[in-house]
């Protein structure tokens, strides 16, 4: 499935998740043994070209096929 993120609007990130060496239910498989996990937790995994950074203010949205989006914005540093 597709995964994209995007800031301010504008896609940074596209790529698949069968591009991932190991497919989603092997780490989920894998951390488990380790970790206890929740809905809510994050897994990051490496990333599609596109790196770049953010600054306070900037919006970003991102969306993995069949599972979900997320939408937040970078605050100021405390």
């Amino acid at each position: 499935g597709a995964i994209t993120l995007a800031v301010n609007g504008v896609t940074r990130q596209s790529g698949d998740l069968s591009q991932l060496i190991w497919n989603i239910r092997e780490i989920i498989a894998d951390l488990s043994q380790f970790y206890h996990l929740q809905p809510g937790d994050l897994i990051y995994t490496g990333t599609p070209e596109g790196v770049g950074a953010v600054k306070p203010g900037d919006h970003l949205t991102g969306h993995i096929d069949r599972v979900s989006d997320i939408s937040l914005t970078i605050g100021a540093a405390e």
